[in-house]
C-alpha cells in the first residue's frame, strides 16, 4: 500500500522550491495511492490537485481545503460522491471512469454554490435511465455536465421533472446495490479460493524432489505462461476488486521481473588467466576470415545487420586480436598473425552493411610469397684460396644452409676456414724474428752503418 508522505509531496513541489506550506498546484497522479491524507494539513493553500489515476477508494480529508477550486479523481476505485461540502471553492470536479453507482450522492454537492463543471462518464451511475435529467436537476449551479454545457431550456425540463426522475434512480439504485453486494462475495470467494490452493498453480504435488530440476523450469515458465494468458483473457466484471486484482497481478510480474534481474549474472571470459585469448561470437554473426597475401594483410568480414545504426558498433584491434562490440554483444576472434593495430582500418559497406576490417600484418610475421632458386652448383667462397677448392663450396657453408644458423665452435682443430695468424710462413721451428729478417735483406744501400746498439726492424 502507497500512502502520501511529505517527501513525496516535496518532490513535486519543486515549481515551489519545495515548499509545501505555501504550494497552490501538486501533481500525485500514477503514485497507486490508496488513501487521502495529510494534505489538508499540510498544503492549506492548495487551488488544483491532481491525484488521477491511483487506487483510492473514498473521498476523505480535503474539507480543510478552503482555496481548492479543481480536483480530479479520475480513473480511481471511487463508489460514493462525499466529504467535499468543506471545499468552498470547488469549480471544477473529474471523477471520470470510477464506479460511482449512488447517483444520489451527487445532492451532496449542492452545498458546493461554485461548481460549474462535472464529470461521471465512465461510472456505472452514468447508465442509469433520467441520468443526466436528474443531476442537472439536482445541481442547479452547473453548467457543464461530461463535458457537454447545460441549456436553459434543459434546466427547466430537468426542473419539471425531477421527483420523477429521482424515483427512477432510487430504483436503479437499489437493483445496482444489490447487483455490487453478489460481486463483493464473488470476490471475497475467489479470493479465498486462491490462499487454499495448495500449488503455486493449484495443483497437488506428492514428491517434487524426484523431478530433474531442468524440466521443473521449464515446467515452471510453461505454467507461469499459461496463467498469464488465462488471467488477461479471461472476461470479468469491471469492478473495483477486479482492478485490484489487476494492479496486485502486475506488481507481482514486476517484483519477479527484479529478482530475476538482481540475480548475479557470470561473468564473461574474453581472456583466461593464463592469458590465452578466446573467441566470443556473442551476437552470433556469420564472418569470415582470410589473409589478402598482395597487400599483406588479414581481412575481417563480420555480417552486421544492414540498417544498424554504426554509432551502435565499437571496434577495438589488438596485435593478436580483434575484438567489435555490437549493441553492447561481443565478438572477439583471435588472429592467425600479429597486425599492426594503428594502421588497421574499419570500413563498411553500404549495400550490405557488413563490416570490413583490414589489419596488416607487422614487420616481423612478413610473409615470403617468391622462392629464390638458387644455380644448382656450388656458390664461390667469400675469401678466395685457402683451405678448399676454388669452385666448390666449403664444408662449413654447406652445413650452415642445410642445418640452419652457424654456432660458434669451442675446439679450433675442428675449424676449416682460412687461420689468418699463419698466412706468413716461418722457415723453420728454431728460427727466430731476428733470424728470420737478417736473411730475407742480404744487400745494404751505400753508406749504411750497422749499429749493434740499434735493434733490429722486424
Amino acid at each position: 500500500m502507497v500512502f502520501i508522505t511529505e517527501d513525496m509531496v516535496r518532490r513535486r513541489a519543486e515549481h515551489n522550491e519545495c515548499e509545501i506550506f505555501s504550494l497552490e498546484e501538486v501533481s500525485l497522479h500514477q503514485q497507486d495511492i490508496e488513501r487521502m491524507e495529510h494534505l489538508d494539513r499540510w498544503c492549506r493553500e492548495l487551488r488544483i490537485l491532481y491525484l488521477q489515476s491511483n487506487l483510492i477508494p473514498r473521498i476523505e480529508n480535503v474539507g480543510r481545503l478552503k482555496k481548492l477550486q479543481y480536483l480530479n479523481l479520475a480513473l480511481n476505485n471511487i463508489e460514493v460522491i462525499e466529504n467535499l461540502e468543506g471545499c468552498e471553492s470547488l469549480q471544477k470536479l473529474d471523477l471520470t471512469v470510477n464506479f460511482v453507482g449512488l447517483l444520489s450522492s451527487v445532492e451532496s454537492l449542492q452545498h458546493n454554490v461554485h461548481l460549474t463543471e462535472l464529470f461521471l462518464v465512465g461510472n456505472p451511475c452514468a447508465q442509469f435511465q433520467g441520468y443526466r435529467q436528474y443531476v442537472v436537476a439536482a445541481l442547479p449551479q452547473l453548467k457543464w455536465l461530461d463535458g457537454t454545457e447545460i441549456s436553459r431550456s434543459e434546466r427547466l425540463r430537468a426542473s419539471r421533472g425531477l421527483e420523477e426522475a429521482r424515483r427512477r434512480v432510487w430504483e436503479q439504485e437499489e437493483e445496482y446495490l444489490k447487483r455490487r453486494g453478489m460481486e463483493k462475495e464473488e470476490a471475497l470467494r475467489e479470493e479465498g479460493d486462491e490462499e487454499r490452493k495448495p500449488g503455486f498453480d493449484g495443483r497437488w504435488y506428492t514428491d517434487i524432489n524426484t523431478a530433474v530440476p531442468a524440466l521443473v523450469e521449464n515446467q515452471e515458465n510453461l505454467d507461469e505462461e499459461r496463467r498469464e494468458q488465462e488471467f488477461w483473457h479471461t472476461p470479468c466484471s469491471f469492478t473495483p476488486e477486479s482492478r485490484l486484482e489487476a494492479h496486485r497481478h502486475l506488481e507481482e510480474k514486476k517484483t519477479k521481473t527484479k529478482e530475476k534481474e538482481k540475480k548475479p549474472k557470470a561473468p564473461r571470459t574474453l581472456i583466461t588467466a593464463e592469458g590465452r585469448v578466446l573467441n566470443v561470437n556473442e551476437p552470433k554473426l556469420d564472418f569470415s576470415l582470410t589473409e589478402d597475401e598482395d597487400n599483406n594483410t588479414i581481412v575481417l568480414n563480420l555480417q552486421v545487420y544492414r540498417h544498424m545504426d554504426t554509432s551502435l558498433i565499437d571496434v577495438d584491434v589488438q596485435p593478436t586480436y580483434a575484438r567489435v562490440k555490437v549493441k553492447g554483444k561481443i565478438f572477439q576472434m583471435v588472429l592467425p598473425a600479429e597486425v599492426k593495430p594503428d594502421c588497421s582500418t574499419a570500413q563498411r559497406s553500404q549495400t550490405t552493411g557488413h563490416l570490413v576490417l583490414s589489419m596488416p600484418r607487422a614487420e616481423g610475421e612478413i610473409k615470403v610469397t617468391k622462392t629464390v632458386s638458387r644455380p644448382p652448383g656450388g656458390s664461390q667462397t667469400p675469401h678466395g684460396g685457402g683451405g678448399g677448392g676454388g669452385g666448390g663450396s666449403l664444408p662449413w657453408d654447406s652445413k650452415r644452409r642445410h642445418n640452419g644458423p652457424e654456432r660458434l665452435e669451442a675446439d679450433p682443430s675442428k675449424h676449416t676456414a682460412v687461420h689468418f695468424a699463419s698466412i706468413v710462413r716461418r722457415q723453420s721451428a728454431g728460427e727466430g724474428p731476428l733470424e728470420a729478417s737478417s736473411t730475407a735483406h742480404c744487400s745494404f744501400s751505400d753508406g749504411f752503418v750497422d749499429d749493434p746498439d740499434v735493434p733490429p726492424l722486424v
